[in-house]
């Protein structure tokens, strides 16, 4: 079983977002889509899905192999069950359901429609039609979907529980090519790590495009690169496309190197990589594939980075925060969290988990000051300074400010010291003067990060920062937490 892309061009107007993009996936192997924001990750999932027909070239998949995509259109179920939406995620099989039920409905059932229902009932039998209720009930409880919304109308669900139920359609009948786009959004860690699990066990091909690094790294064998204009299979996960990519870049900057240097620098990086693969059931095929790995193939990357660095003006001491009996409601009286105490620690570095994420948001206002607290108390070090990336940052862009002026209001310095800061972020020339209230949502959070950045604070405090952000913007704030010395 092999899906190919042959010859894709997609053009909008005069504006050509992929050129001539050919690759193959084989069977059992799972690509992440990667490249940077507008590259044309999500239009290479909707040509090859059939939503959008390519300017020029085509897809070719196995005879009879069935192509599953995951909807991002959560309205257009609102008419059916939660469960029977999921069924339909196997067209053949729902089609010969609904084939089914209309003629035993059928108040003249004649002799032909006898051997038309034992046909079909034969077809049915072939494609697990008598376990698809079990199988399509057992998706929807691995992504949190409990049974007793399984009848409920889809209409009546909330949107993230809608999300879950869309990738379960798309997961439903072991599809044997598999296009998911962003399918950890809005999932909690528990439900990403059951998909993590399903899908490195699952033995046909999928393609994914994620901001989510880890994700990647535990599904994926292969990477699909967008740069240079043009797109580059890769055998590998997202981290070592990345690790090898930088370590070609090093040696490009390095004119003196030698060829067969290079080349031995990438063997042994690629001998080590092999030596790390976690995932026991990916272990053959990245191994065979890094095997057979091209080092020429191995470029720098073009992409840009941004230069998140946090630095603290002031060494703290070793008081950082006391919390003790805390407790915050919702306006109607729903408890978010309750009688929450702890201690942080010097150089303690910090995840907050719940099932709720409202609860982690309102713990993260109480303790900058932006909310009330129903009970407790909590106490910040007299030497600690805090810098708070929130999770809804809309009200810091409601204004016609440009760049420059919206950040000076923030720290201070000249023009150009908040250039310098702007420019870190990857806003360069002109875009500096562009208004604040028409950025996009990624660009809103770069402009944070930069403002959390003019601070120098020796405690951050992060509210889903990833959100919005690009894989590039994500592994540099990746890489500067690491050496970050403070809280």
């Amino acid at each position: 079983m092999i899906l190919s892309c042959n010859h894709i061009s997609k053009a909008f107007g005069t504006d050509e977002i992929l050129s001539e993009v050919s690759f193959h996936i084989e069977d059992q192997e799972k690509a992440s889509i990667v490249g940077i924001n507008g590259a044309g990750k999500s239009t290479l999932l909707k040509a090859i899905s059939g939503e959008l027909e390519p300017t020029k070239g085509n897809v070719e998949m196995g005879p009879g192999e069935r192509l599953s995509v995951l909807s991002q259109d959560h309205f257009q179920y609102d008419q059916f069950t939660v469960l029977d939406t999921v069924l339909m995620g196997h067209t053949v099989l729902w089609d010969i359901m609904k084939q089914r039920e209309a003629l035993y409905a059928k108040p003249d059932f004649s002799d032909e429609d006898g051997i038309k229902v034992a046909e079909l009932e034969e077809k049915f039998a072939e494609l697990g039609g008598y376990n698809a209720e079990s199988d399509a009930a057992a998706l929807l409880s691995g992504l949190g979907i409990k049974e007793d919304k399984h009848y409920m109308l889809m209409g009546e669900l909330s949107g993230k529980e809608k999300v879950r139920i869309m990738l379960a359609k798309a997961l439903f009948g072991e599809p044997d090519n598999l296009l998911l786009d962003e399918p950890t959004n809005d999932l909690d860690l528990d439900t990403v790590q059951w998909l993590e699990s399903y899908l490195s066990e699952f033995e046909h091909t999928v393609l994914v495009v994620s901001h989510d690094r880890h994700f990647l790294d535990s599904v994926c064998t292969h990477t699909v690169d967008i740069d240079f204009g043009k797109v580059t299979l890769f055998a590998g996960n997202y981290s070592f496309w990345y690790e090898s990519s930088q370590l070609a870049l090093r040696q490009a900057q390095n004119q003196k190197a030698k060829a067969e240097e290079k080349k031995k620098e990438l063997e042994e990086f690629i001998r080590r990589f092999s030596a790390n693969v976690s995932k026991s059931k990916q272990t053959t095929s990245r191994k065979k594939m890094l095997e057979k790995l091209n080092i020429e193939e191995i470029r720098p990357s073009t992409r840009k980075y941004p230069g998140i660095i946090f630095q603290m003006d002031r060494e703290p001491g070793n008081q950082i925060l006391e919390v003790k009996g805390l407790r915050a409601t919702t306006d109607d009286g729903t408890v978010l969290f309750n009688d929450v105490n702890f201690t942080v620690e010097k150089g303690d570095k910090i995840v907050f988990l719940s099932r709720d994420p409202r609860a982690m948001t309102a713990f993260f206002e109480i303790i900058n000051g932006n909310r009330k607290a129903q009970g407790g108390d909590y106490k910040w070090g007299v030497t600690i300074t805090t810098a708070y990336l929130p999770l809804d940052n809309t009200k810091f862009f409601e204004s016609d400010l440009n760049l420059v002026d919206w950040l000076a209001q923030f720290g201070e310095g000249n023009e150009v010291y908040f250039k310098s800061f702007l420019g870190r972020m990857l806003f360069s020339g002109e875009e500096v003067l562009k208004k604040v209230n028409v950025l996009s949502g990624g660009e809103k959070m770069r402009c944070m990060i930069a403002r959390m950045q003019l601070k120098n604070a020796n405690c951050l405090i992060l509210d889903t920062p990833t959100n919005h952000l690009d894989l590039e913007s994500i592994q540099a704030f990746n890489n500067n937490l690491k050496i970050y010395k403070g809280n």
